[in-house]
């Protein structure tokens, strides 16, 4: 076979995103941060401690190197205009320690910014400019992007400027810290440092969510990058706006998840909801909630897990009525009661383990927790675990307390060994222990057959 030209002229070409790109690439920025003194050391030691990405990056052991170079104090980032007279949205940990912000847009021309407010719960920050014209900005996407849709993310990475990658949505719903405010979305296009802050558009130039975070063991994209939803945005920067910071509704409930486990225990028919381990001096003790109860709906909304119960609830403003229908002794009832404004929950004090104590059906050693110094006067404290006990695969640890069990407090072994054989003779597979450990107060389903 004789060698030939090859043409592909005339030949299908795949889909091209140059139309969408060029209608919204003017509405993405570039932002530069001057802030103080870094060390050269630029990973999650940079991040406030305690902060959702300071947690997570120490959840997966990652760096998130932000600065063009070690040492310097100088971040790179990115953003986009959401209004015609200067407002620009990006990420918290962008500007947080910023002492002077420059805005260069993608004709090249530079602005100073101010921050109009931040949310480090959700990391978002709002920054305005001022410019002699109207500006060109993007709106936000009014509805979730569907699995495999194509996605754009257009920033700043490595400082280069105004940079299109292109992938799909490889997952919805990730959580990916402690934060209960966000359910992040997961893309494959790449992402790099410098990318954070900027947006992620669909194929109609809507944006789809915020690039905060990389999966990512050597700084590099690999793939892996989750962007801040937009529903999530467009609360967050609409309450920036208008007062700069961000007022969460609260009702004083620490919640876990239901289990197959704890959904027996419980004769629940649905694996879903959200139990109710702990309350605080809020408006759920105060109004009706009870230890134990299994919140299903708010405001008719079925819940899913707590975490679905507190970005419902923080969305609520302060002061508003709200109903809750939960599962108490099996029986469903409703409660009206006022949601109070987000505040820090105090402090608990860590419990002490002991050493001496009464043998239980169920493989522990206990004594009454009146008996060891610092265990407080409530509740059995678990001195031993039997290895291959149903308590031990069912979670259990030394140094546990357990408070009570079907409502009834626990003061000794023989109160636990008694309620164990009564569910026993009711033909249960499982008992439901109210448990504290280190300060927490949960639930646990442990095996009695």
């Amino acid at each position: 076979m004789l060698a030939a030209e090859v043409d592909a002229v005339g030949a299908s070409a795949p889909v091209g995103f140059e139309e969408v790109i060029e209608r919204v690439r003017p509405a993405v920025v570039g932002i530069r941060v001057k802030g103080g003194p870094r060390s050269p050391d630029v990973d999650r030691g940079s991040l406030p401690p305690g902060s959702f990405l300071d947690r997570f990056f120490r959840q997966f052991g990652l760096q998130i190197p932000a600065d063009p170079a070690p040492g310097s104090d100088l971040t790179v980032g990115a953003g986009f205009l959401v209004s015609g007279d200067g407002y620009i949205v990006t990420n918290e940990h962008v500007v947080a320690s910023g002492v002077d912000i420059d805005v260069t847009m993608d004709d090249g021309k530079t602005y100073p910014a101010k921050i109009t407010g931040s949310d480090p719960q959700t990391d978002l920050a709002l920054i305005k400019i001022s410019a002699p014209d109207d500006l060109p900005y993007v709106r936000l996407a009014a509805r979730e992007p569907r699995i495999g849709e194509w996605v754009l993310p257009i920033g700043n990475p490595f400082g280069l400027g105004g940079t299109v990658s292109a992938g799909i949505v490889s997952a919805r719903g990730r959580d990916i810290g402690e934060e209960p405010y966000n359910d992040f979305i997961q893309i494959d296009a790449p992402v790099n440092k410098g990318n954070s802050g900027g947006p992620t558009f669909n194929t109609r130039g809507e944006v789809i969510g915020v690039n905060t975070a990389i999966y990512s063991p050597s700084g590099g994209s690999i793939g892996v990058a989750f962007d801040i939803p937009a529903e999530t945005v467009s609360l967050v920067i609409r309450q920036l706006r208008e007062k700069g910071h961000v007022t969460r509704g609260w009702v004083g409930v620490y919640l876990q998840e239901v289990t197959p486990r704890i959904a027996d225990a419980l004769n629940l028919k649905n694996v879903q909801g959200a139990l109710v381990a702990q309350l605080d001096e809020g408006p759920a003790a105060k109004q009706g909630v009870e230890v134990g109860d299994v919140i299903t709906s708010v405001n008719e909304h079925e819940l899913k897990n707590p975490r679905d119960f507190a970005r419902t609830v923080a969305a609520i403003a302060p002061g508003t009525v709200i109903n809750l229908r939960l599962l108490r002794n099996e029986r469903l009832i409703s409660i009206e009661l006022t949601v109070a404004e987000l505040a820090r929950a105090a402090k608990v004090k860590k419990e002490k383990q002991a050493d001496a104590g009464e043998k239980s059906v169920l493989g522990l050693t206990l004594a009454p927790a009146r008996s060891i110094s610092g265990a407080g006067d409530a509740g059995v404290v678990i001195l031993e675990v039997k290895p291959d006990s149903a308590a031990a695969n069912d979670g259990l640890q030394v140094g546990d307390i357990v408070l009570s069990t079907g409502g009834r407090p626990l003061g000794a072994a023989t109160d636990l060994n008694k309620m164990v054989d009564e569910a026993r003779a009711q033909g249960k597979r499982t008992i439901l222990l109210r448990v504290k450990r280190s300060g927490a107060i949960s639930f646990v389903a442990v095996s009695i057959t």
